[in-house]
């Protein structure tokens, strides 16, 4: 993997993260996730 990738990759995980922590609780709900899944979805790695 090369250094740009890790970059936009790192971009990427930043602004998932950001989005989703904007939501609330009933937003994350209607999603059907809540607040202790973000970061999982946020690096890929969410099971349903």
């Amino acid at each position: 993997m090369n250094f740009a990738k890790k970059i936009a990759d790192f971009a990427r995980y930043q602004r998932t993260l950001r989005e989703l922590n904007a939501l609330d609780s009933r937003q994350l709900n209607d999603l059907g996730i809540t607040k202790g899944d973000i970061k999982a979805i946020a690096r890929g790695t969410y099971v349903a």
